[in-house]
């Protein structure tokens, strides 16, 4: 389970850089750009990490995947103020089951 250290941090990135795309798609500027698209660069490296230390690519983008999306929603909803469907919401509840699921013994 060491690999999830690497895809902790691949989340880390990956949130990091979603705020600044989100900024960068309000304010422009190519500081926030440049500093997004470095910052999906580190995810990514830590992405083959976590796939070298045994995350599996099937699993690992699973838990990539749905840990991102939910903290991903949750800026869009409490810092961004964006609405969320129900539709959506169910999205979310299902992801958060996915990843049960994929720990589950």
């Amino acid at each position: 389970m060491k690999w999830l250290i690497p895809i902790s941090i691949l989340v880390l990135f990956e949130l990091i850089a979603d705020v600044l795309a989100k900024n960068w798609s309000l304010r422009g500027g190519w500081l926030l750009a440049g500093g997004a698209l470095i910052a999906y660069f580190l995810a990514n490296t830590f992405w083959l990490f976590a796939l070298q230390n045994g995350a599996g690519l099937a699993r690992g983008a699973v838990i990539f995947s749905v840990a991102s999306a939910i903290l991903a929603v949750a800026l869009g909803l409490f810092v961004y103020h964006e609405p969320l469907t129900y539709y959506e919401i169910a999205g979310v509840l299902l992801g958060l089951l996915a990843i049960t699921l994929i720990f589950w013994k």
